[in-house]
C-alpha cells in the first residue's frame, strides 16, 4: 500500500467501467488509500446498485456513481470535471459479440477511447491510464482491432497535447482468471450441472493473471508514466485443457460428481478466435525496456530502464504452468471469491 500511498493521497479518481470485472476490483483497491474522491462511472444501473451496497459504511461522498456511457461525448465531459487521475477498463470485451456486433464495438471500443481522452485533455487531468489487451497485438478479430486502435488513440494524445499536462499511457493485459467473459465462470456452470464442459481446441494457449496482479499493474503503470508507454505484465501461459482439467478435478466433488463424470467435449475454433496470443507483435519485441515483473514499450528511450529486446512473446513459444500450478492458482481464486 505505502508503493501508491503518495499517488492517490487527496486525488479524485474516475474509472470508466466501474462496475466490471476489472473496473470494480479497481474502485475497491482505490479506496484502501486516502483518495479525496472515486467516481464510478457505468452505464449499468443494476450493477451499480450492488456495488454502492459495499461501500454504505463509507463517508458521504467519497465513492460516487455515475450512469453514463463513453459513447456519450458531453456525458463524459461532465464526468471529468475535476479529476486528477482517470482509469479507463470501460470496453466491450467479448470476442464473439464484437465479431458480430462490429460497429458497436467500435463505438464504445473506439469512439468512446477518443470521447475519453479528449476530456481529459481539456480538463487538465494529471494521467490518463487506458486498459487494453493481448488481442490488440496483431489482431484478427474485431474485439483486438477495436483495442489496437482504442491503445493507438490514448497513445498518440501525448503527440499533440499541445500545452496540456496530461500524461498518457496503455497497459496490455492477458487473461483475467474469473473476469466476465472468460473461461472459468464458463467452465465452473458447467461443471456444477454436471457437463460437459467445452473447449474450442485442446492446443489452445493464453497467457493469464489474476485480478489483483491486473491492478497492480493498472496502479504501477500509472505511478510510472511519463507519457506514451505501453505497459505489459510478465505473466505465465496456460494450456486451457489443462485449466479445464484441473476445475473439472477440484469442483466435480464439491457439486456431488466424480471427475469421471464431467466430460471435456471439443467443439471447434470459433470465428474470430486465435489458438495462442501474443504479448507483443515482433516489432514492439525489439524494442522493449525492462522493469522488475513489467514490460515497457515506448517511442523514445526512457532513462532508468535498459533496452532489452524480448523473443518469447507469445502464449504458444513459452513455458507452459504445470498441473499443480494450475490447481494452486484455481484454488487461489476461488479462496478469493468464496467459491461464488
Amino acid at each position: 500500500m505505502d508503493n501508491y500511498h503518495k499517488f492517490f493521497k487527496d486525488k479524485t479518481i474516475l474509472v470508466t467501467g466501474g462496475t466490471g470485472s476489472i473496473g470494480s476490483e479497481i474502485v475497491r483497491k482505490l479506496l484502501k488509500y486516502p483518495v479525496r474522491q472515486v467516481r464510478v462511472f457505468s452505464r449499468d444501473e443494476h450493477k451499480q446498485f450492488y456495488l454502492e451496497q459495499e461501500f454504505k459504511g463509507l463517508p458521504i461522498g467519497k465513492v460516487t456513481f455515475l450512469i453514463g456511457d463513453v459513447r456519450d461525448r458531453e456525458r463524459v465531459n461532465l464526468a471529468m470535471e475535476r479529476i486528477d487521475i482517470v482509469f479507463n477498463a470501460a470496453a466491450m470485451k467479448h470476442v464473439h459479440s464484437c465479431e458480430y456486433n462490429p460497429f458497436e464495438a467500435i463505438k464504445t471500443n473506439v469512439i468512446g477511447v477518443q470521447n475519453l481522452v479528449d476530456a481529459a485533455r481539456e480538463r487538465n487531468v494529471e494521467k490518463f491510464i487506458h486498459i487494453s489487451t493481448d488481442k490488440a497485438a496483431i489482431p484478427i478479430n474485431v474485439m483486438g482491432a477495436t483495442k489496437l486502435l482504442a491503445e493507438k488513440i490514448a497513445l498518440s494524445a501525448e503527440e499533440y497535447k499541445g500545452k496540456h499536462k496530461t500524461v498518457f499511457c496503455s497497459v496490455r493485459f492477458g487473461n483475467v482468471i474469473g473476469s466476465r467473459a472468460s473461461v472459468v465462470p464458463l467452465f465452473y456452470e458447467q461443471i456444477k450441472k454436471g457437463g460437459p464442459v467445452t473447449l474450442t481446441d485442446t492446443k489452445m494457449t493464453r497467457f493469464i493473471m489474476n485480478t489483483s496482479q491486473a491492478v497492480d499493474l493498472v496502479f504501477k503503470a500509472g505511478s510510472l508514466a511519463k507519457g506514451g508507454e505501453l505497459f505489459i505484465l510478465k505473466m505465465p501461459a496456460i494450456r486451457i485443457y489443462d485449466l479445464a482439467k484441473a476445475m473439472v478435478d477440484i469442483l466435480a466433488p464439491k457439486f456431488g460428481y466424480k471427475q469421471s463424470d464431467i466430460r471435456i467435449k471439443i467443439t471447434g475454433k470459433r470465428e474470430g478466435e486465435k489458438i495462442y496470443e501474443l504479448l507483443m507483435t515482433e516489432e514492439e519485441a525489439d524494442c522493449v525496456y525492462k522493469a522488475d515483473d513489467l514490460f515497457l514499450i515506448a517511442r523514445k528511450p526512457l532513462n532508468g530502464f535498459k533496452l532489452t529486446p524480448v523473443h518469447n512473446y507469445r502464449s504458444d513459444q513459452v513455458k507452459l504452468m504445470d498441473y499443480e500450478d494450475i490447481v494452486k492458482t484455481v484454488k487461489n481464486h476461488y479462496q478469493e471469491f468464496k467459491w461464488r
